[in-house]
Order: C-alpha cells, then structure tokens, then sequence
C-alpha cells in the first residue's frame, strides 16, 4: 500500500511528522511531496531537521504568489507525481493552499484522498482557509476529525459516510516533542527572557497582515499590555509593515537584512521583540513560558491550551470553539480594546482543565483507519 502525503506549511510539517512515523512503523510506503508553499528555511527546513521528517521525495519549490497562482503550479506539480506513482491514497492536512491542490489533484485523477483535520469550520467564507478546508473535506473519502465539532459540522452539510473522529495529531506532537525541546531549546537563554515574564505573540492571517487598519489596530494593543511582547514575525507580516504605504505587490525586495530589520522594528512598539520565525522545538518553550499568548494561528491556539497558557485570539471567530467554551481562550478580533480587554480577562480567571482532542495516539488512529478502509474497498 503506497500514500502519497501533501504537505507545505509548518503546522502540516508538524503533523506530518507523527503521522509518517505511523505510517512506517505500520510498514506503508509513502511519498512526501513538499509543494514549497512555506520556502525559507525559517518556515521549512528547520522543520523537517528537528522533527526528524525525513527530506520530501519531491519538492515542488512553488513558493510565493497569489492564491491562484500559487495554486495552479500546485495542481500541476501534484498531477505529475500522482500520475507516476500509483499510489492508493492522498493524505492531505488542514486547510493552506497545498490541502486544495492535493485533494483537487486526486479528485480529478479518482484518486481516494484522507484529509486529516476535517471538518473545522469558521462559518467566514472570507477566509481563504474555510473555502480549502471546505473543498478539500467534499473531495474526500475518508474525514479524520479533530472533535466532535467536527463530525457535526459535516454532518450539518450532509457529510457522514467515512467520517471519523479520531482526535488532533498536534497533541501527539505535543506530548511526543515537549521533552526534547526542554533539553535541546536555548531560545530563552538567547533571548535573555525569564519564564512567566513575557507574552508571546503571532500574527499571519491575511485577514490581519493585508488590512494595515487591523494590523495597526493589533500593534496597538501590544503596546498596552505590560511587559515585552516576543513576536516572531512571519514574512507576509514582514512584507505588509515594510510595504504599508508603498502598494507594492509581491514579497520585500532584497535588501540588507540588518537594515531591513531596523525598519521592522521602527513599524512595531517599544515594548515589542520582534524575532525571526523559530522552529517547533523553540516555539515549544516560548509557548510554554510565557504568562500570555496572542495569536491568529490555529494550531497555537491548542497548543496554549494542553500547556496551561492562557490565549486570547487575534480573529473574530475559531475553529477551536472548545479552548473558548472551556475559559481558556478569548476572541477579541483586531479590537485594540477588545484585545486589552481580553487579556485582562482570560488572566484573571482560566478555568480548570478538560482534556480536549482526545488524549494522544491520533496518529496511530489515523493509518489504522487507512489500512482498514483499504481492505475494505478491495
């Protein structure tokens, strides 16, 4: 039995990793194809080096362009490796650009596709995400779902047949990196941060990066709240606060990078370090020693839950309803107030924890189900 993974971001990097250690251990074949949708090493290769992915079998080195440009040289790089490989299945993760062109690809080829994280939804057609993960979820045979939000997402568009609710592999990633981190992380050394004394922060969702009023409007609120804000900065964010008032499209020109990081840091408040992106492991113990997180990212999100931070969410909605329902997530959009609010809030009073998105051996569950519905289809 032969899986032809796509991934090509870093959350899918992460969950790639426990899943194609299952898909090993369970003695599957697969082919990684990277589309090259997350292309410096900050966003990629640090990635596959410490989670111990071995290096893709193809590497469509698409990198930066519009979504449908993007997209297209997806398609077509995928295409070509499904047709020459003969695999059985597609396993697709989450909800970029890469989980699209995977699943379309196979569609179009009748080509069974798995998409693990099915199901999420923000019900904001305005994300380019929810069109992917809604396309990717009706193009798909087999539906590994994170929570039983989820399954009753689906179910509300008329989605049941091969649905699963398996879990969240980010928990796995969790549980399975948490201890090396701890012994081979330095960032806070690096840093000079002592735990409990920061917050951390993330933004990189167009819906922020690409309105200067939102982006302005997050910045400041970071500039109210006390003590630093680490921020590793994405490149769509880099590119937005370098070219604000330029209306220049395509990623910065080359420049020197030390003057061109003087300039990031004049856009953001004193009381703002700006970092470059930092691999899993790093991002592990900023995560873990922080006192705050604010974020627009998903998966940071959860992971602020299963490491006792408390978060509050840069979006006006979230796929992860439960981190809210719980106590210890709070929406507050791109409303400076709102967001002071929030962190005034979610600090105060975090509830007692509920285990969420099952309890670790996602992975496992998740090839278990494809060997299952192989058989079964033969």
């Amino acid at each position: 039995m032969k899986v032809v993974s796509v991934v090509g971001a870093r959350p899918q990097f992460v969950k790639a990793a426990l899943v194609s250690k299952a898909l090993s251990l369970a003695g599957l074949r697969e082919v990684l194809v990277h589309t090259g949708q997350h292309y410096n090493s900050n966003m990629s290769d640090v990635f596959f080096d410490e989670l111990g992915v071995p290096a893709p079998d193809v590497n469509l080195e698409v990198g930066y362009g519009s979504h449908a440009a993007q997209t297209a040289a997806m398609l077509l790089g995928d295409e070509e490796v499904m047709l020459s490989e003969k695999q059985d299945w597609v396993l697709v993760y989450g909800d970029t650009n890469s989980t699209l062109a995977g699943a379309l690809a196979a569609a179009k080829l009748h080509i069974p596709v798995a998409h693990v994280e099915a199901g999420l939804r923000s019900f904001n057609r305005a994300m380019p995400e929810e069109l992917n993960r809604i396309a990717a979820d009706h193009f798909s045979s087999l539906l590994l779902c994170p929570s039983q939000t989820a399954v009753k997402n689906l179910a509300a568009e008329g989605v049941t047949k091969g649905v699963h609710l398996v879990g969240d592999v980010m928990y796995d990633a969790v549980l399975y990196f948490i201890g090396r981190a701890r012994e081979c992380s330095t960032v806070l050394k690096k840093l000079n941060l002592e735990p409990k004394t920061y917050s951390l922060a993330t933004v990189h969702r167009a819906e922020n990066t690409d309105n200067p009023l939102r982006l302005r409007s997050i910045m400041a609120a970071f500039a109210k709240i006390d003590g630093p804000v680490v921020f590793p900065i994405h490149p769509r964010t880099i590119k937005m606060l370098l070219q604000e008032d330029k209306n220049a499209d395509g990623p910065p020109s080359t420049t020197d990078h030390g003057s061109r990081w003087v300039e990031v840091q004049k856009k953001l408040p004193d009381n703002v370090q700006v970092i470059e992106a930092v691999g899993y492991l790093d991002m592990l113990m900023l995560e873990q020693h922080a006192k705050m997180i604010l974020t627009d990212s998903g998966g940071i999100q959860k992971e602020a839950y299963w490491l006792d931070v408390p978060c509050v969410t840069l979006r006006d909605e979230t796929e992860w309803v439960e981190t809210v329902e719980a106590g210890w997530n709070v929406l507050a959009g791109a409303d400076t107030q709102r967001i002071v609010n929030a962190v005034s809030m979610v600090a105060a009073c975090p509830l007692p924890k509920k285990q969420l998105y099952r309890d670790g051996g996602v992975a496992g569950r998740c090839v278990g189900l494809l060997e299952s519905y192989e058989i079964n289809r033969n």
